[in-house]
């Protein structure tokens, strides 16, 4: 008897930079657990940003700003994105960088406005006839092309579907034969068919088709209730910006789920700010109507030192704007001039005006312990292991160093110690990876001793 092993086709996550952090590690009375939910320290940070939390879920912050002050490295990125986290993905979470506004293509304000956009998002209801069920026949039926040859075309489709209640044959225009393709739907799948549009919707497989033994990352879903023709409410969430874009080239229908039909052009144009305002009345009025809802999301910048005073000026206009999201700066700057003056200085790089505008939350340096205690979480999330005086040499050398680069010694050293033979990695690795691998300071250093040997 031949046995094979199956690989399992469950992909591989990348482990980026804050993959650990899953949310602000708070207690029921709001109080920061040290270490939880991938964050430890900066107590006062992380309740700070729990109450601005709050203040998003009851829709009491829309176009307020908050600034994460401190030095580099001491997780102002990671306080955002557990922030997002916090939200869950129904709230839009917009990242970018202060320099992303300066592009050859379109102007710096259009670029912190289609951002602005992409925060904003709309919740869509409307009830729709739909049939449901689990598709139990798929058979298109062809006849002779009436352009002549020897091909055939379909010329409909016979569907077949159950729902708890009972079973349905349904005979279906060949362009809803294309979208059924398009989903790759089969037999023993969960779908839905919009009666008035034709557009089809695949839920998932049927759970009855579900065994102990499947290794594919399919989604199962219960077989659907009621009778195979029901009305249903449709929610959909889409941003403002997804708006904007649809409706800049409009193509068949003009309500705003048909909008959201339409493909994406391909290169980059500006959208008029008549056109937004179009958007903006529409909106409004499904608003009003009770079909839509509005959840302003957050748009976090990073770097926020790198806009210039043009567009400090234009985020005022934004932020004042009835339709603003949250906006969260960040920077780890002190005293500096702003970019696009000479001789204006200000704390942090930005105008005093906007500065008076924001709340701004402050983080704090790591001491050893914590740095130690972020290093174990990142080797855990990595699947690495460490001896016990590895971590205390690592959590010296971002003390003397950055913890940045302190995390960093932790691949080239678990290379380090594979290469001898070891699955874990001792305090000598570090220190070998630590001789090869310079940091800033040791690397400026060497600059200043040997600056004569280098090109002007």
């Amino acid at each position: 008897m031949k046995i094979e092993e199956v690989k399992s086709t469950v992909r591989t996550q990348r482990i980026a930079a804050h993959s650990h952090v899953k949310g602000l590690g708070l207690d029921e009375t709001g109080a920061a657990v040290h270490s939880a939910a991938g964050l430890v320290g900066q107590k006062a940070a992380r309740e700070a940003a729990g109450i601005v939390v709050d203040l998003i879920k009851s829709k009491k912050m829309a176009g307020r700003a908050l600034l994460l002050a401190g030095p580099p490295g001491t997780g102002k990125t990671a306080i955002a994105l557990a922030i997002a986290q916090e939200l869950g993905n129904k709230v839009p979470f917009c990242p970018m960088v202060g320099s992303e506004v300066f592009s050859n293509e379109i102007k710096k304000t259009e670029v912190l406005m289609e951002n602005f956009r992409r925060s904003i998002g709309l919740r869509i209801r409307e009830t729709k006839e739909v049939y449901e069920g689990e598709v139990t026949e798929l058979t298109p039926v062809e006849t002779e092309n009436p352009m002549g040859g020897y091909g055939k075309t379909i010329s409909n489709v016979v569907i077949g579907l159950k729902t708890a209640k009972g079973t349905k044959q349904l005979k279906l225009d060949p362009s809803i034969f294309d979208a059924l393709q398009k989903e790759k739907v089969e037999v023993g799948d969960v779908i839905y068919i919009e009666a008035n549009s034709g557009a089809v919707k695949r839920q998932g497989r049927s759970d009855t088709f579900a065994t102990e033994f499947d290794l594919e990352t399919e989604e199962y879903v219960p077989l659907p209730k009621g009778d195979v023709h029901k009305k249903k409410e449709v929610i959909q969430d889409v941003t403002l910006h997804d708006l904007d874009v649809a409706n800049a080239r409009p193509q068949g229908g003009q309500d705003v789920l048909s909008m959201m039909g339409q493909l994406m052009k391909p290169k980059k144009t500006e959208i008029t700010d008549k056109l937004r305002l179009e958007i903006n009345k529409v909106v409004n009025k499904y608003i009003d109507q009770g079909i839509a809802e509005l959840v302003p999301g957050v748009l976090f910048i990073d770097e926020i030192h790198m806009l210039d005073l043009e567009t400090f000026t234009y985020l005022h206009k934004s932020l004042e704007s009835p339709i603003a999201p949250i906006v969260i700066f960040a920077t780890n700057r002190g005293r500096c001039v702003i970019r696009g003056t000479t001789d204006i200085v200000s704390p942090h790089g930005i105008p005093l005006d906007l500065l008076d505008r924001l709340l701004i939350i402050r983080t704090l340096l790591y001491s050893t312990a914590d740095m130690e205690q972020i290093i174990k979480l990142r080797a855990q999330t990595e699947g690495l292991q460490l001896e016990e005086n590895a971590f205390g040499r690592l959590s010296e050398i971002g003390t003397s160093s950055t913890l940045r680069y302190a995390v960093q010694l932790l691949t080239p050293a678990h290379q380090m110690c594979k290469v001898n033979g070891r699955s874990q990695i001792s305090k000598d690795d570090i220190e070998d990876v630590h001789s090869l691998f310079l940091d800033a300071k040791r690397s400026s250093k060497h600059l200043s001793e040997k600056n004569n040997k280098f090109m002007l």
